[in-house]
């Protein structure tokens, strides 16, 4: 399941994250990739963000969507990576656990949240393998998708300009995809019934159904 979130970061704080980025010390992706990954990933990182990984965080952790959809356990560290004119990130599978020993992370969920304007560049599509075929994903500055991170996915080669992106990933409380795809439909769905003015007594049964649904299916 791919999942668009709009205006996970504001205007505003796209030009925050903007701001400081224009400062920071940038290193080769190839330093953060899996064994499998690393022949096919030519890109730029930064190093020593953390306040603005954490401000991007906050800012996805108040998205509805992604708190349907994600059921966020852990999130990792999040990255911040640089693509210049003839740059790519080859066609790659995440890998299935990361983190140092002691902070293991399984992989359920990929995200990456755009940070330069469409327009600024030509290329740089995050592409996604799903079972209808390929999906191309070029969004709007401050918005992101969450996605499968064992999907076969790549960034196509920049033509032009500079794409800044925050990635990162998620361990869910749901590891089964089928599992949270129910859950999230359901709770797109009561949202829908609550706008529309459903009855309190039939929201209250559509509460019952997600909690019983959570409480047989979350590892905690």
């Amino acid at each position: 399941m791919l999942i668009v979130l709009p205006e996970v970061l504001l205007a505003e704080d796209v030009a925050r994250a903007l701001r400081e980025l224009d400062g920071a010390v940038w290193r080769d992706g190839k330093a953060t990739a899996g064994p499998a990954a690393r022949a096919s990933k030519d890109n730029l990182q930064a190093r020593g963000m953390e306040a603005l990984g954490a401000f991007v965080r906050d800012a996805l952790e108040r998205h509805p969507l992604f708190l349907g959809a994600a059921r966020a356990r852990r999130i990792s560290p999040i990255m911040f990576s640089k693509y210049e004119p003839g740059m790519r990130y080859g066609s790659h599978t995440d890998d299935a656990l990361m983190g140092a020993p002691e902070a293991r992370l399984r992989t359920d969920l990929a995200f990456t949240l755009f940070l330069s304007d469409p327009a600024s560049y030509e290329g740089g599509e995050l592409t996604i393998e799903g079972p209808s075929g390929e999906q191309a994903v070029k969004l709007p500055a401050g918005d992101a998708v969450l996605y499968p991170a064992g999907s076969i996915h790549h960034v196509a080669p920049l033509q032009s300009g500079a794409r800044l992106a925050a990635v990162g990933w998620v361990e869910s409380y749901v590891r089964d995809a089928g599992q949270r795809e129910i859950l999230f439909d359901l709770s797109q769905a009561r949202s829908r019934l609550a706008a529309a003015g459903a009855a309190q007594s039939e929201m209250l049964r559509l509460d019952k159904a997600i909690s019983n649904l959570l409480r047989m299916w979350a590892e905690t």
